[in-house]
């Protein structure tokens, strides 16, 4: 049986360095408060609209490095590799994230986000703006190295349409489309 309470993630410990890996990538463990305070101070020493621009261009070189990594184990591929991070940046505790749909001819998809630290730490219904921008570079970085991967250059942009921060919302809701320009 599935314990839900404890980590489902990997975790290997090198007894050397203390570095912590999963999936073969050297990770970080902090304090959710930590993260959530950083993000904060930058964006408002930034401003919005920069710290939006630096967040979605690392977002997603990192989402397509992952994407990469844990292809190259072996294990998946193609759109497996999508549903596989998405399952993985939710069980290291971003939130709970799923597929609403997902078009696998051009990218295009709405993933909903349940429980968003950002969510969880602001509260509901606290804010008129979307908190978690911070995702949106994320599904267009694994979603293009799929696609680059099965011959499809897609170009996709991403935009968070609804979040659980603002009133009248349960959950976060991001659309994945093809650019346009």
């Amino acid at each position: 049986m599935n314990d839900q309470r404890n980590p489902q993630v990997p975790i290997d410990v090198d007894p050397d360095s203390g570095v912590w890996r999963s999936d073969g990538l050297p990770m970080v463990y902090l304090p959710r408060h930590f993260f959530i305070d950083n993000h904060r101070l930058v964006r408002a020493a930034m401003g919005r609209a920069a710290h939006a621009r630096l967040l979605y261009e690392s977002g997603y070189e990192s989402a397509w490095t992952w994407s990469s990594r844990v292809a190259a184990q072996g294990e998946l591929d193609g759109i497996a590799v999508f549903r596989h991070y998405l399952a993985r940046i939710s069980q290291r505790g971003w939130g709970r994230f799923h597929i609403e749909s997902l078009d696998e001819a051009t990218g295009a998809a709405r993933i909903r986000l349940a429980h968003s630290i950002f969510v969880e730490q602001a509260g509901r219904g606290s804010s008129e703006s979307t908190l978690c921008d911070l995702f949106e570079g994320w599904f267009p970085g694994s979603l293009e190295w799929v696609g680059r991967g099965e011959r499809r250059p897609w170009r996709l942009r991403c935009r968070e349409i609804a979040c659980a921060g603002q009133p009248g919302h349960a959950h976060c809701v991001f659309e994945v489309r093809p650019r346009t320009e």
